[in-house]
């Protein structure tokens, strides 16, 4: 970049962000933001900024991941702060969105919080938000400012089309019907054909993964999907296609959430590649199923992403003839 863009735009990393953030600032060639997050005794935070950001374009990267709320609190007080401190424009970058999941009333007597965190986020006082791969698109439509939402399917498509000369012919198999619209995008950026497995919720928590509609014989199966949270029903499809007589397995999910005993279930389960993004930072959650993981960087799609917006430039125009997974 430019010494003008150096000098005018900041990019900031919440707690658990830097390696992320820092790579993005690499690509941008960018110092990185100076700023401290301080936690008291009692749990406040405080934000302090070591720099003036006064008529800067300031990016805050923070994924709304565990621990949830206080990674909300911390963007939030993030925002108020560059605020305060008369930056010109204020970008939330969210590689992660949690909440996600609470995009509509599904039973009566429940929230939306999806879009509560989307008026929050406003009202903090941020013009633009910068976020990959939503659970649900429509929470695009939930914020009453800009909000850009990046598909990190570039990243899929390059690392598995690497792959195809060791695992052959593919298979995409969507787990369930709802992520049909994916991974049939899926199929047409690598070449390969449909498998959709119908899953019928037999309680609040268990599920039964009935009927294989598509060939998976003597084929590799790739499933894909945004997030991989309890790793239930994605290990069931494994069984379910390796059953069917597939040969190999790969899973690949944007949002490594892995909650629980998820990636114990993945080291478990008839998977032979797993495959996540750093949207959510590293921790030993990870550790049971390292060696079957690789984790693919989207450090640049949101450097170009953010470039763009500096710029006043077509964050669309990144995906033409690159393929943008839709849900």
């Amino acid at each position: 970049m430019s010494r003008s863009d150096a000098n005018s735009l900041k990019i900031f990393a919440g707690r658990g962000m830097g390696a992320l953030a820092g790579r993005i600032c690499e690509h941008l060639d960018l110092p990185m933001g100076q700023a401290t997050t301080e936690q008291f005794p009692d749990g406040e935070l405080l934000v302090k900024l070591e720099e003036d950001v006064r008529g800067r374009d300031c990016y805050v990267v923070l994924s709304t991941c565990d621990p949830v709320n206080t990674n909300l609190m911390e963007l939030l007080i993030y925002i108020d702060c560059l605020k305060r401190a008369s930056a010109n424009r204020i970008t939330a970058v969210l590689p992660y969105f949690g909440y996600a999941r609470q995009d509509r009333k599904d039973t009566g007597r429940t929230p939306i919080t999806a879009k509560l965190v989307a008026n929050i986020i406003t009202t903090a006082g941020a013009n633009r938000v910068l976020a990959m791969d939503l659970h649900a698109a429509q929470i695009q439509g939930f914020f009453d400012i800009p909000m850009d939402h990046l598909s990190a399917a570039p990243v899929f498509v390059q690392a598995l089309s690497e792959m195809r000369e060791e695992y052959g012919e593919l298979v995409v198999c969507s787990p369930d019907v709802g992520n049909v619209k994916m991974a049939n995008t899926y199929a047409q950026l690598l070449g390969g054909e449909l498998a959709i497995i119908d899953k019928r919720r037999t309680s609040g928590s268990e599920v039964t993964l009935a009927n294989l509609i598509g060939s998976v014989q003597d084929r590799a199966v790739l499933m894909m999907d945004d997030m991989i949270a309890t790793g239930g029903t994605v290990c069931e499809a494994a069984r379910l296609v390796k059953a069917r007589g597939a040969t190999h397995v790969i899973v690949a999910a944007t949002h490594g959430v892995l909650v629980g005993l998820a990636s114990q279930r993945l080291a478990e389960a008839p998977i032979d590649r797993v495959l996540i993004t750093n949207t959510i930072p590293d921790d030993a959650r990870l550790d049971p199923v390292r060696g079957k993981l690789s984790e693919l960087c989207v450090s640049g799609l949101l450097g170009d992403a953010i470039h763009r917006i500096h710029h006043n430039q077509s964050v669309s125009a990144l995906f033409r003839g690159r393929g943008a997974a839709k849900r």
